[in-house]
C-alpha cells in the first residue's frame, strides 16, 4: 500500500520538524532534466510570513543534488511541511513546478523563491525547471479496517483518536490534506476552563455556572443548554486530560477577544502545536492508532441501517474503503472557506463572498457536514457563522496579530478613533467594524503590552519580528505612530487621553467598556491593521450529549458520532472567544470514548 499513512514514530511532525529542515533533501526518483549546471552549494534568501527564508542548494553537473533550508522564523507546526516537504519535491521531481502546502503558502513561495534565486546563480534555465515532473500513476485500491475510524485529523478528531484508543479501540484517523492539524494547529491557543473552587478562580470570581451563564447568553439563547452544560463542566477535566499526557499551559488564565472573563488558558507551545506535540507523542508510543493522510472521505457506508465505515479517494484517485467495527467519527471542522456555503446560509452578514478572507485552513471546506446530510443527519443553525474583527488583511488569518490582553488594547479607525467596546462580543465588534471607513481598524498597544519587543503573541511572533515584516508599525510618540499609519495625529492623541480616564476612573467609557488594566501611556507605542474575516462556523451537524449524530427524524443514526465545528447547536449565534479549542477537546474526548465503547 502506498497510500500516504503515516504510524508510529513518523508521526512526529513538529519534535523533529527543526532537525530535518537541517538536512539537505537529496536523492529522490527524479531523473536528470538535461540541463547543465555549474557544480556547486548556492545560498539565496527570499522574504518568508515571518521574516527571510535562507536556503542551500547543492548542484552537481547535471542534477539538483540535494535543498536545504539554513534560517527561517516561520511558525513551527504551521510551516514545517513548507518547510521540508518544498525542498523534497524539487529534488526528487528535478523541478521548480511543485505545489505549495496548503495552509503555509507564503513559507512555500518563499522556499520556492530562494530556491530559484539560488539555481539562477547556478547557471540553471528557470523556464525549463518550471516544467513538472511526472504524475503519479494511480495506485491500487485499498481496504483497511479498524473498531473506530474518524474523519479529519484536526483538534476534535486527533481528541477523538486518542480518547478511543486509551479505551481500547482500534482506530484510523483520516485526513484530506497532507498534514494534520486543521484550524487547531493555527488557532491562538485560548481554552476556556473553570477549575471550579480552585485559587485562580477565586481571585477572577469565576465558576462553572458563570461559564455557562456567559456561554449560553453570549450565544443569545440559542444554544442546546444541555450541549452547554456538558461543555462548560468538561473543560477543565479535559485540560487536565491534556496534561497528563504532558502538555503544559502557562499559569494565570487571560482574557481572549471575545472571551469576556478571565478565563482562558494559554498553552506554553505558540499557536495550536502543543495539542498536536501531545496527540502525536501518544501516537508515537502506541501501537493501533494511525493517521491516513492525502485521503479524502466522500461517503459513509451504510450496512443494515448502521454506519459502518468510509469510502474515501486516495492522492492518486484510487479507493480507499475503510470498515469500522464500532464507530465512525465525523470531525472535518467547519466550512468558513466554502464561499458557496457560507453565502447560501448567511443571514446576518453584509456579505460572506470571496472578498471577505477567513482564518480558516483552506480544507475548511464543509465536507463532513455534506456526507452527514446524504445520510439524513439533520443539520441546525447553519445560518450562525462568526466573524471576527481581527484578520490580516492580506491573507485574513490571525497571524500576526498585535496580540495582547482584551484590557491593554484599543481598536481606532483609519480617522484614528475608537468605535466600539473591545471586551464586546465577536459579532459586536465585527458588525461595527464593518460600518466603519474600508471596514479597517487598528489595534493599539504600548510598551506595557510588549516591553522591549520581548513578548511573543500567540504565533510566536515578537512585536520586533511583527515591524520588520512590515505587519505593524512603531512610533516612540502617538504623534509617531499616526503618522506611521496614516491617522491624524490629534484624532489619536485625543483618543487615547480619553480612554486614558476611563482607565484611572474605571468608570464605563462611551461604549460601555468596563475591562481596563493599565493607561496607554508608555512609550514606544504599536499599530496592526485588521480587518473582518470568517472565523468560525456554529451550525452543522445535529448532536446529543454523548455525541450522537442526530437524524431529521429526531433519531439516533446507530454508528454515527460528530465532534468539533461540524457540529451545531452549541454556541447558538456567537461562540466565546476561548471556547473553540474546550469544544472540540470536550466533544472529541466524548465522541472517542462512546464510540470505542459502543454506547
Amino acid at each position: 500500500m502506498n497510500i500516504t499513512r503515516i504510524i508510529s514514530r513518523s508521526l512526529r511532525i513538529i519534535a523533529v520538524a527543526g532537525a530535518l529542515a537541517l538536512l539537505f533533501s537529496c536523492g529522490g526518483a527524479g531523473g536528470s532534466t538535461g540541463q547543465t549546471y555549474t557544480a556547486g552549494t548556492y545560498t539565496a534568501t527570499a522574504p518568508g510570513y515571518n521574516g527571510d527564508v535562507t536556503v542551500a542548494v547543492k548542484l552537481s553537473k547535471n542534477r539538483i543534488a540535494g535543498v536545504r533550508v539554513m534560517k527561517h522564523n516561520e511558525t513551527p507546526g504551521i510551516s514545517d511541511l513548507a518547510i521540508t516537504g518544498i525542498p523534497k519535491a524539487i529534488v526528487d521531481g528535478q523541478t521548480l513546478a511543485v505545489d505549495t502546502v496548503s495552509g503555509a503558502t507564503f513559507s512555500s513561495k518563499a522556499v520556492i523563491a530562494a530556491v530559484t534565486a539560488a539555481l539562477k546563480e547556478g547557471g540553471a534555465d528557470i523556464e525549463k525547471l518550471m516544467v513538472p515532473g511526472a504524475l503519479k500513476d494511480k495506485e491500487a485500491d485499498v481496504s483497511l479496517s479498524a473498531d473506530v475510524v474518524i474523519i479529519g485529523a484536526g483538534g476534535a478528531g486527533m481528541a477523538a483518536g486518542v480518547s478511543a484508543h486509551q479505551n481500547g479501540a482500534t482506530v484510523i484517523i483520516l485526513e484530506k490534506m497532507p498534514k494534520v492539524g486543521g484550524n487547531t494547529i493555527s488557532a491562538g491557543g485560548a481554552m476556556n476552563a473553570v477549575d471550579e473552587g480552585s485559587e485562580t478562580a477565586l481571585k477572577n470570581k469565576d465558576s462553572v455556572a458563570l461559564h455557562f451563564k456567559q456561554t449560553y447568553e453570549g450565544g443569545d439563547k440559542k444554544g442546546d443548554e444541555a450541549l452547554v452544560k456538558t461543555l462548560v463542566e468538561n473543560a477543565w477535566p479535559a485540560i487536565a486530560w491534556l496534561q497528563s499526557m504532558g502538555m503544559k499551559f502557562l499559569p494565570e488564565p487571560f482574557t481572549v477577544t471575545g472571551g469576556l472573563w478571565p478565563r482562558a488558558h494559554k498553552p506554553v507551545d505558540p499557536v495550536g502545536t502543543g495539542f498536536f506535540k501531545t496527540y502525536n507523542a501518544y501516537i508515537d508510543a502506541n501501537k493501533g492508532i494511525e493517521v491516513v493522510l492525502n485521503t479524502r472521505a466522500e461517503k459513509l457506508i451504510i450496512e443494515n441501517g448502521r454506519v459502518t465505515g468510509v469510502q474515501a479517494r486516495g492522492q492518486t484517485g484510487n479507493i480507499v474503503t475503510v470498515k469500522a467495527a464500532k464507530g465512525v467519527i465525523i470531525a472535518t471542522g467547519g466550512f468558513g472557506q466554502n464561499v458557496a456555503m457560507r453565502q447560501e446560509y448567511n443571514k446576518a452578514w453584509p456579505t460572506l463572498d470571496e472578498s471577505v478572507k477567513s482564518t480558516n485552513h483552506p480544507g475548511a471546506t464543509g465536507d463532513g457536514i455534506l456526507m452527514a446530510k446524504d445520510v439524513n443527519a439533520a443539520l441546525v443553525q447553519m445560518e450562525n457563522i462568526q466573524l471576527l474583527p481581527l484578520g490580516d488583511p492580506v491573507t485574513g488569518s490571525l497571524s500576526g496579530n498585535i496580540e495582547t490582553d482584551v484590557e491593554k488594547r484599543i481598536f481606532v479607525n483609519i480617522e484614528g478613533k475608537r468605535f466600539v467596546d473591545e471586551g464586546a462580543r465577536r459579532d459586536t465588534m465585527t458588525l461595527a467594524l464593518f460600518k466603519q471607513p474600508q471596514a479597517k481598524l487598528w489595534i493599539i498597544v504600548d510598551a506595557h503590552s510588549y516591553p522591549q519587543g520581548t513578548v511573543k503573541n500567540n504565533f510566536n511572533e515578537t512585536i520586533d519580528d511583527l515591524v520588520a515584516a512590515g505587519r505593524a508599525f512603531k512610533g516612540e510618540t502617538l504623534e509617531e505612530l499616526a503618522k506611521a499609519i496614516g491617522v491624524p495625529p490629534e484624532n489619536l492623541v485625543a483618543t487615547v487621553a480619553e480612554f486614558n480616564k476611563h482607565v484611572a476612573s474605571k468608570t464605563p467609557d462611551q461604549f460601555g467598556r468596563t475591562l481596563f488594566s493599565e493607561p496607554l501611556d508608555k512609550g514606544p507605542f504599536y499599530a496592526g491593521a485588521r480587518i473582518p474575516t470568517v472565523h468560525h462556523t456554529m451550525g452543522g451537524i445535529k448532536i446529543d450529549v454523548d455525541t450522537h449524530v442526530i437524524d431529521v427524524n429526531g433519531k439516533i443514526i446507530p454508528g454515527l458520532y460528530a465532534a468539533g465545528e461540524v457540529t451545531g447547536g452549541i454556541h447558538g449565534t456567537n461562540r466565546l472567544g476561548g471556547n473553540a479549542l474546550a469544544d472540540i477537546t470536550v466533544f472529541g474526548r466524548i465522541a472517542g470514548t462512546n464510540a470505542a465503547m459502543g454506547k
